[in-house]
């Protein structure tokens, strides 16, 4: 199924293909639609493609319902249906709850995302209340200097370090078990001394891990910093 939007921004007609989301065919205010479906059928060879590439990553992606559970060290997710129009997200006494217009189903596409968005903004009010504490004191435990320190929704690293020693961390590291946050931070503080991932980085980073730097990465790769 396609659906098709016409759009005030748009300059020109656009297929647009997510998850969940099928086949959007996005139209300029102005254009006309007899082109626009002419050029989505020209793209048919390309839209087939696309799509099984998308349902592969669909099969993929967990889908939050009632029976998922869902825990971080400050609140559990609950979802539920109520008599609604839209999506409501509150946290509260450790509580995450997502609910939903009891008229959709929790597999709709717009629910999918509410969850997820709440889920996210969960994970950075938790990120911003421990991690800059947590790096600040292994900085000082093992003599690091590092200058300032950002929370951010990272889509594919855990961390990362500036060349002024500003650090990045992501907010999903509050899904991973403790040691390997203390394992990322340690990484991240290591590059305030060596700038890449050579010989000397992974000496000094074996050396505040206890010697299980190799072992604490392959832990970390297992995790993904999507939520799935």
């Amino acid at each position: 199924m396609v659906k098709l939007r016409r759009s005030s921004r748009a300059k020109r007609v656009n297929i647009r293909l997510k998850p969940f989301h099928g086949v959007e065919l996005i139209i300029p205010m102005y254009a006309d639609e007899k082109d626009a479906i002419s050029f989505l059928i020209s793209k048919k060879e390309w839209i087939k493609k696309t799509s099984q590439r998308i349902s592969a990553k669909e099969e993929k992606l967990s889908v939050f319902d009632e029976n998922m559970i869902f825990k971080t060290r400050t609140f559990e997710l609950k979802i539920r249906s109520e008599s609604r129009r839209d999506i409501g997200i509150h946290l509260k006494n450790g509580i995450l709850l997502v609910s939903y217009p009891e008229t959709l189903s929790v597999t709709h596409p717009g629910v999918q995302d509410g969850i997820r968005y709440g889920i996210e903004e969960a994970l950075r009010i938790e990120a911003r209340s421990f991690l800059p504490g947590r790096l600040a004191w292994l900085a000082r435990e093992h003599g690091f200097m590092f200058n300032r320190v950002f929370i951010k929704n990272l889509k594919s690293r855990w961390g990362s370090c500036s060349g002024k020693n500003n650090i990045n961390l992501n907010l999903h590291l509050m899904r991973l078990p403790d040691e390997l946050i203390d394992y990322v931070l340690l990484h991240e503080l290591c590059h305030t001394m060596e700038k890449n991932h050579g010989k000397d980085f992974w000496s000094l980073l074996d050396k505040v891990t206890g010697g299980r730097a190799r072992e604490l990465d392959r832990k970390v790769n297992d995790f993904n910093t999507k939520i799935y």
